[in-house]
């Protein structure tokens, strides 16, 4: 698949079986169906909301090759595959595109706080290693490293780093992006993918789209490439009250209770995470109930 990365893209949450010993690739297939069916444009598998950290190399292969195989080209997959060690991210880079996938979406090194020009030669060496587009994930609340603005323009610099999961909450690095890369590097928004689209964000890695596929890509393509602000804020107001339970500490835990209410059972999150309590699975059957997700008088198993 050759086009470049447009539109709203789920990172998948990874389903889990009932004792949490295993992947549920069955479960994996049904989700990724229910997203092609709703119209998503594409999927990211082994992001922060896919847990990877708490995957076996074994289970990241099983969840990546699952979803390549199910989407079978109907959309783009790229595959998270950010590790401490510049090696393995090269490893699974390579595996990665020998399954199918059509990108890498790649966190820098979380732990050893590497310098820029260490940031460097990690993307690059990645990069000279595949011959697929690398998505640079920013989220410097878990990886203990900022890619600023400046940083993704000297990295925009290799040609394969086309793409970046800006995953802050400055709204205004959307638009210090695009000033510094020029059109080496396009932007997809990590959280606010609303106010994102009008400063020129083409894309939006969405953990809400777990639960709201449809309703999530169409308000951003209605912001981002309509630009119909009146539809676009109606639909992100409809959006907005589910937001807080898919993000923060609770975006894991709440994006798969929100499944199970729907009947879609995903497992709980593995351990150190905890499964989402019951005063909030309640509230968020509210929410789900109110956006017309679930219907009225459903409430959260106890």
């Amino acid at each position: 698949m050759n086009k470049p990365f447009r539109g709203t893209y789920t990172v998948l949450v990874t389903p889990f079986t009932a004792d949490g010993a295993a992947v549920d690739l069955a479960a994996l297939e049904q989700l990724v169906e229910f997203q092609i069916a709703d119209g998503i444009d594409g999927l990211i598998p082994l992001g922060s909301t896919g847990e990877f950290l708490s995957c076996s190399r074994e289970e990241r292969t099983a969840v990546a090759e699952t979803v390549i195989r199910v989407a079978a080209g109907r959309v783009p997959v790229l595959v998270g595959t950010g590790a401490e060690d510049t090696r393995e991210v090269v490893r699974a880079s390579r595996e990665a595109e020998s399954l199918g996938a059509d990108g890498v979406m790649i966190i820098p090194p979380f732990y050893a706080v590497p310098t820029e020009d260490e940031l460097y030669h990690h993307y690059k060496r990645v990069a000279d290693a595949i011959g697929i587009p690398i998505m640079v994930y920013n989220n410097p609340a878990t990886a203990n490293v900022d890619l600023t603005p400046p940083i993704l323009a000297r990295l925009s610099t290799i040609p394969n780093c086309r793409y970046v999961k800006e995953s802050t909450l400055e709204v205004t690095r959307v638009r210090d992006i695009i000033a510094l890369c020029g059109d080496r590097m396009e932007v997809f928004a990590g959280v606010l993918g609303y106010e994102s689209a009008w400063l020129g964000a083409i894309g939006w890695v969405a953990v809400c789209s777990n639960l709201v596929p449809r309703l999530s890509r169409e308000m951003f393509a209605a912001a981002a490439f309509a630009q119909d602000q009146p539809r676009a804020l109606a639909l992100y107001r409809r959006l907005a009250p589910l937001l807080p339970f898919v993000g923060g500490p609770r975006y894991v835990s709440g994006t798969k209770a929100g499944f199970r209410l729907m009947g879609m059972e995903m497992g709980d999150p593995r351990p150190p995470r905890l499964p989402l309590p019951a005063e909030q699975r309640a509230q968020l059957a509210q929410v789900l109930q109110g956006m017309g997700v679930l219907p009225a008088g459903a409430r959260a198993a106890e």
